[in-house]
């Protein structure tokens, strides 16, 4: 056990790491070093982000340009490690871009918290109660709300939830909230503590109870599944504007996408997958802008769920000659608060999206999910996964196999006419070795 540690300097928390867990340790506090911003302030911004920092994490940001979005043309960060996304994403920007583009819709933008309390007592009584206190509840967050009230959100409503058959004695004070460009966690939490506080004291202070019937926070927490903060994104065209290079049939290529769709819909093991991949884009763009993504996966894969069967995020139909696909998803982001204003690269990547405001960039994220999806869906169904993902993945395989420029030059050239994997690489680059590669 080490006590104390996160009181220690970040110099002294390197020492203690080294020392415990690593044998070089001048080569290991070397790649730890090689991590940090040659620039004080960009460097103390990051250490500051989390507790304990020893070093900064990079991932790759990469762009993928050429996304026409209800006929606005955007290039989107991406930060992302997985080699294929960003080159998916690009492939069906392209596509769609020469159909009329992605088409977006805010269906709602509502986020939700709870003050979670049991009461033992008739639940009549506590009805009542809250009936009568409910607008002094509302009107002790006065200062909390102040500033969002002047930005147009706010408190939306607030309610009572018996929840006894579930849980003995249990009860919620159930309320939304309109964020508006912000992802609204801090907001939202400081209004449901102070629910809380006006709760129990008003309880206290209340002739309506007896000695005997007690209340108990038990806690106070929004929620991330946000089923009424829902964007839809969308495209469509006629069957015959399928056709292109890889899409020679395309009235058999849309029903076959109608049909790998519905697979995702019906077979978990699919769904899983199939979301996953959904996730790509919309992960890539939500760390690239500098919000919470494991609050949006959770979310996303909740609202798979909420029919009682984990399923398919996106949609796809046919109508008459028409093919229209399609994806309504939860995202609670923000354009403002958190990071936003804090990390450089989230800056320059809000920039980079034209600094949109919480609805656009909730458009902007799904439309890179939507396009995701897309992208390994039509693979999947014409040239396999594998032909792609691998080729993109060669260089990594490449770098694993200690291969120089030059070699990687060549080997880059020699796949594109010959199947990827780790194994025909690592064949390949031997035979470059010994000069008996032949092309």
């Amino acid at each position: 056990m080490k006590e104390g540690f996160s009181k220690l300097t970040k110099s002294e928390k390197i020492e203690w790491v080294i020392n415990n867990f690593f044998n070089s340790a001048d080569f290991d506090k070397k790649i730890l070093k090689k991590y940090w911003s040659n620039d004080a302030e960009i460097q103390k911004i990051h250490d500051e982000f989390a507790e304990n920092t020893i070093t900064n994490f990079f991932l790759p940001l990469g762009i993928a340009p050429n996304f026409i979005i209800d006929n606005k043309n955007f290039t989107i960060p991406m930060a992302i490690e997985e080699s294929s996304v960003v080159a998916a994403a690009c492939k069906s920007a392209k596509f769609w871009s020469k159909r009329g583009g992605f088409k977006t819709e805010i269906l709602n933008i509502l986020k939700s918290g709870q003050v979670h309390f049991k009461y033992n007592g008739d639940k009549k009584k506590l009805f009542k109660f809250f009936k009568k206190i409910k607008q002094k509840v509302i009107t002790d967050c006065s200062e909390i709300v102040k500033n969002m009230h002047e930005r147009g959100g706010g408190i939306l409503n607030i309610d009572i939830i018996d929840k006894t058959s579930e849980i003995k004695n249990y009860y919620q004070l159930s309320s939304e909230f309109n964020t508006v460009d912000s992802m609204g966690a801090n907001f939202i939490n400081s209004c449901l503590e102070q629910f809380a506080k006006t709760l129990q004291t008003e309880f206290l202070e209340s002739d309506l109870f007896n000695e005997n019937e007690e209340l108990d926070i038990v806690m106070s927490i929004l929620s991330n599944y946000v089923p009424n903060c829902i964007v839809k994104a969308e495209v469509s065209c006629s069957l015959n504007d399928l056709k292109n290079a890889d899409i020679t049939d395309p009235k058999k290529f849309a029903q076959k996408f109608v049909d790998a769709i519905e697979i995702a819909k019906k077979d978990i093991g699919r769904a899983v997958t199939h979301n996953k991949g959904i996730m790509n884009g919309i992960d890539s763009v939500v760390i690239a802008t500098g919000n919470d993504f494991r609050a949006v996966e959770a979310s996303a894969h909740a609202y798979a769920s909420k029919d009682g069967q984990y399923s398919s995020l996106t949609h796809a139909k046919i109508e008459k000659d028409n093919f229209t696909y399609w994806i309504e998803i939860p995202l609670a982001v923000g354009s403002i608060g958190g990071i936003t204003n804090l990390h450089p690269m989230v800056i320059w990547s809000l920039k980079l999206l034209k600094n949109p405001n919480g609805k656009e960039l909730m458009k902007i994220i799904a439309v890179a999910g939507l396009a995701q999806n897309f992208a390994a869906i039509r693979s999947l169904i014409t040239s396999g996964i594998q032909l792609g993902h691998m080729k993109m993945h060669l260089i990594n395989i490449l770098n694993s196999l200690s291969a120089n420029s030059s070699e990687k030059k060549v080997l880059v050239e020699y796949f594109k006419k010959n199947k990827v994997s780790f194994r025909s690489a690592e064949k390949a680059l031997k035979k470059l070795r010994k000069d008996e590669l032949n092309f």
